[in-house]
């Protein structure tokens, strides 16, 4: 990364060094007044103040986002500052961080300084660490409280060079050019290890890979010569480390993963799942109409709203099939089997969403599951459904039940499914995807396409084993080779 490709935008001349390595130092009126010249996922390193709603520092982190510039911080964050105490300091990880950090210190209060996530003296390095993972933001000045016997943050203020104290300010300079030197994307020179990054959620109640898959993804990707590390939801500052992210978490447009695949593709690494195919995926009303249009082979299907709900009947018969548009996981999905059923199913769902999508009972075994990535068929599964239910997955009370997995060959699987398959998945994109086919009346059926499909050690990997993971890991470091090579030109 050029120094042209991050910039350091202050409120006035002179609260920097006219010279940092690996940046480039411009005011904020310049980079507010001038026309933008700075490639799309330039990255802006917004040191001024921005406390204030509308102030210039507020106005930087905006236009860096409508301009397809990576802000630190992002635009969200602002809002948050507001706040006296942003709720991302409230969750029991760093409320425990904070008292095993703390338990010794004397008085009723404390104030931490945090320069991208360092304490000046050292000895809190740990805190402001976590602090600087939760409210990622250049130098932050936090007050603790002791409450009983429990520390407490009770105010939080961002701080531009000029509001540090002398002592301070050549300690801002060294930690921020370590930032740069750390946070500068690496594996785009042929002396680097290509660097992945797999965010990954461990609380999560339906991760699409296990902990043995995770493992796998490690080891054979370093055995591949590649630098592979695991990201929490709340470190997408460390992004630009890397030159490739690979989603292994639930996916949703309104979640967090969408904006770590957006802000990942505006600095230019290699993204699966990339943020159209989340577009196109999460939403099951897009995915019928695309694929009705490209006459991919449906199940008779019904996209149903308030002025249409009583067609669901005459047109589609009982049982049927209720899909809320962003279901996943078999969560959101109802087969209904009366009138009055249908009719309550309806209303609960057209009460979230104007539109709900209908589609017609086609009972079977099991369904077909055909991996697909780089356009190409990578493996073939048969989810069998639970126990006693129809779908794969049965949730209840006590937790979910699932039904097993048969990995085959993918030259033994039908070839109407592999065409099915990759019709409908090579509509979305060349990323990663899991197309569910059902096989019924002696024809195939595509019910959906998934973007981040399971990947589980013991089931996907059935029958390719290691190599699995080989093939979804090459296409990475081809892809990163291409790009370095493209930008290189």
């Amino acid at each position: 990364m050029s120094a042209e490709s991050t910039l350091l935008v202050v409120n006035r001349a002179g609260e920097l060094p006219c010279k940092i390595a690996g940046a480039k130092v411009v005011t904020a009126r310049h980079y507010l007044t001038s026309e933008s010249t700075h490639a799309h996922g330039t990255r802006v390193i917004n040191l001024c103040r921005y406390d204030r709603y509308q102030s210039r520092g507020y106005y930087v982190s905006l236009l860096a986002e409508a301009r397809g510039h990576v802000s630190l911080p992002q635009m969200r964050l602002l809002g948050d500052l507001r706040a006296e105490v942003p709720a991302a300091l409230g969750d029991d990880a760093f409320c425990e961080l904070a008292q095993a950090q703390l338990k010794r210190r004397r008085g009723r209060t404390f104030v931490l300084d945090a320069i991208f996530g360092v304490d000046p003296t050292h000895r809190y390095d740990a805190l402001a660490a976590a602090i600087f993972a939760r409210v990622a933001a250049p130098a932050m000045r936090v007050t603790f409280t002791k409450r009983g016997d429990r520390w407490q943050v009770a105010r939080l203020r961002a701080m531009a060079p000029g509001d540090l104290p002398v002592r301070l300010r050549t300690l801002f300079v060294t930690e921020l050019e370590s930032y740069l030197a750390r946070s500068r994307p690496k594996a785009t020179g042929d002396g680097d290890r290509p660097a992945l990054a797999i965010l990954f959620d461990e609380d999560a109640p339906n991760p699409p890979s296990n902990r043995a898959a995770l493992d796998k993804f490690r080891t054979i990707g370093a055995s591949l010569g590649m630098r592979v590390e695991f990201l929490r939801k709340d470190e997408a500052h460390r992004l630009p480390e890397f030159a490739a992210l690979f989603i292994r978490d639930t996916t949703n447009v309104e979640h967090y993963t969408y904006e770590f695949a957006r802000r990942a593709a505006d600095l230019g690494l290699v993204v699966i799942d990339d943020p159209e195919s989340i577009l196109k995926c999460t939403n099951k009303v897009f995915l019928h109409e695309l694929l009705a249009r490209h006459q991919v082979p449906l199940p008779r299907t019904l996209v149903v709203h308030k002025e249409n709900a009583a067609a669901v009947l005459p047109t589609l018969g009982l049982p049927c099939v209720l899909k809320q548009p962003d279901s996943a996981f078999s969560l959101g999905v109802f087969k209904v089997e009366t009138r009055e059923a249908l009719e309550h199913a309806l209303a609960t769902l057209l009460a979230k969403s104007d539109l709900v999508l209908a589609q017609e009972w086609l009972p079977t075994s099991f369904d077909w599951r055909v991996g697909v990535l780089d356009r190409r068929a990578i493996f073939v599964c048969k989810y069998f459904m639970a126990p006693g239910h129809w779908q794969v997955v049965k949730h209840e009370a006590k937790g979910k039940v699932e039904g097993s997995t048969a990995a085959i060959a993918i030259g033994d699987a039908p070839s109407a499914v592999i065409d099915a398959a990759l019709s409908a998945a090579n509509l979305i994109g060349d990323g990663l995807y899991g197309v569910d086919i059902k096989e019924a009346n002696g024809k195939c059926y595509v019910m959906e396409v998934n973007d981040n499909p399971n990947i589980d050690a013991g089931n996907e990997d059935g029958m390719t084993k290691d190599a699995l993971y080989r093939e979804i890991l090459g296409v990475f470091l081809r892809r990163i080779r291409e790009r370095s090579i493209a930008k290189a030109a």
